[in-house]
């Protein structure tokens, strides 16, 4: 399946939609073993109750991973941040078999939102 740039814009807008007006509440906790995130494809992203996002990012497995660690986690424990305040939410992406749309989406969704652990954002 095969989109056109304008079609993958508003796919990511419908994803940046998604992950923004998820109420916080809604959002995942941080757990051990992450057993309440889908081990699915997607977009991702570590909020901040108070501050926003931390950090957006696109994985082939979901539960994976946070299972492995992340460096999100680190620099918010680093930061002083409660771990209460820190949650994820997560946008499940059909396209497992289309590694170059979840960059591409990632991407866009990196450049409008710009957040403070994302070490580089990718120029468009």
């Amino acid at each position: 399946m095969t989109l056109s740039a304008s079609e993958i814009k508003q796919q990511a807008k419908n994803i940046l939609d998604a992950i923004s007006f998820t109420p916080f509440e809604e959002c995942q906790s941080l757990s051990r073993d992450f057993s309440n995130i889908p081990d699915r494809p997607g977009i991702y992203a570590i909020r901040h109750k108070y501050e926003g996002w931390l950090y957006i990012g696109k994985t082939k497995s979901l539960r994976s991973r946070f299972k492995g660690g992340h460096k999100a986690f680190l620099w918010a424990w680093l930061d002083k941040y409660k771990d209460e305040d820190v949650r994820i939410v997560a946008e499940i992406i059909p396209y497992s078999r289309n590694p170059e749309l979840l960059l591409e989406l990632e991407a866009i969704i990196l450049r409008a939102t710009e957040p403070p652990y994302n070490a580089q954002i990718p120029m468009e």
